[in-house]
C-alpha cells in the first residue's frame, strides 16, 4: 500500500514511535487507523514500525497498546469472580428467560457469562457457541445441548481463546441470540472491555446474530475500559442487574435498557 500524499516522509521510524507512545500514554490505546492518520502514513507502515526491534508498543486486536500493560487496566478472572455476584445473577436470570427450545445461542466470556450459563433452562434442547473455558465447563455437562467451542490462543486472564479460524467459523454460524458481556457501558463512549482479543469476536457476533443482548451488572454503567467494541445502539436489549441511580439512568432513557432489581 502506498503512503498517503501527505505523509511525513522526513519523519523517521524512531520519531513516529515516539509520537505513538505519547498518544498511547494519553489514551491508553489507539486504533490502527487513528495511528496511521496521526502519523500521516499508511496502516502498513504503522504495522512495520511496530514489528521492529523496539518492543515498547504492540498491535493487539487492531489497537496500538503499551506492550508492558496491553489492557491498560488489569483484568483477571479471579479478581472478577466474586464481584457484584448477586446483581450479575439477577441480570442473567432475566436474560436466560428469553431463550427458547432449539435456539442457537452465543455466550460471551467473563464472570457474568458464567452465571448466565448456570441460569440456562434445564433440559431445554439448545446449541451453544462459546470461546471460554468457564462457560464450556458448564454447558458441556448439560443434557440435550450441542456445544460449539471456538479454539485458538488461550488467554488466562479471561479463560478464553481467540484465533482467525475461530472468527471465520463464528461468521458461518446462524445465531438466534448472542449474549454479550462488557467491562464498561458508557452513554457516549459505548460498550468496552479490558481484553483486546475479545473485540473482534464480540463485533463479529453482534454483526451476525438475530438478537444481540448485552448483560451487565449495575457497576458497569458509566464505566469505560480500554477496548471499545460497540456503540450502545447496537444491542436489541440491554439487561442491567442491580440498583442504578436516576442520574445514571437518564443517560440511557432512549435505549432498550431493562433494570432488574429483584428476582421474579
Amino acid at each position: 500500500m502506498a503512503e498517503t500524499p501527505t505523509a511525513r516522509s522526513s519523519e523517521t521510524r524512531v520519531q513516529r514511535l515516539q509520537r505513538l507512545r505519547r498518544a498511547v500514554e494519553t489514551s491508553g490505546a489507539l486504533h490502527l487507523k487513528d495511528a496511521a492518520d496521526l502519523l500521516k502514513v499508511s496502516e502498513m507502515t504503522v504495522r512495520r514500525d511496530l514489528a521492529g526491534p523496539d518492543g515498547t508498543l504492540a498491535l493487539l486486536g487492531g489497537y496500538v497498546v503499551n506492550a508492558a500493560s496491553p489492557t491498560g487496566i488489569k483484568y483477571t478472572f479471579e479478581q472478577e469472580i466474586d464481584q457484584h455476584t448477586q446483581d450479575k445473577r439477577l441480570a442473567c436470570r432475566s436474560a436466560a428467560a428469553s431463550i427458547r427450545e432449539g435456539d442457537t445461542i452465543f455466550i460471551d466470556c467473563g464472570t457474568t457469562m458464567q452465571s448466565l450459563a448456570d441460569c440456562l433452562p434445564e433440559d431445554m434442547p439448545l446449541s451453544v457457541i462459546c470461546y471460554s473455558l468457564n462457560v464450556a465447563t458448564i454447558v458441556t455437562h448439560r443434557p440435550a445441548t450441542q456445544v460449539m467451542l471456538m479454539g485458538g490462543l488461550y488467554h488466562p486472564s479471561s479463560q478464553s481463546f481467540s484465533s482467525d479460524d475461530g472468527l471465520s467459523y463464528l461468521r458461518r454460524l446462524g445465531v438466534n441470540k448472542a449474549f454479550i458481556s462488557a467491562g464498561g457501558l458508557h452513554w457516549t463512549r459505548g460498550a468496552s472491555c479490558s481484553n483486546f482479543h475479545e473485540v473482534a469476536i464480540k463485533q463479529a457476533v453482534i454483526a451476525t446474530a438475530m438478537e444481540s443482548i448485552l448483560v451487565v451488572d449495575a457497576s458497569k454503567l458509566g464505566s469505560l475500559k480500554p477496548a471499545f467494541f460497540s456503540d450502545v445502539g447496537s444491542f436489541s436489549r440491554i439487561i442491567v442487574g442491580g440498583a442504578v441511580p436516576p442520574d445514571t439512568r437518564k443517560h440511557f432513557r432512549n435505549l432498550p435498557v431493562e433494570y432488574i432489581t429483584s428476582a421474579a
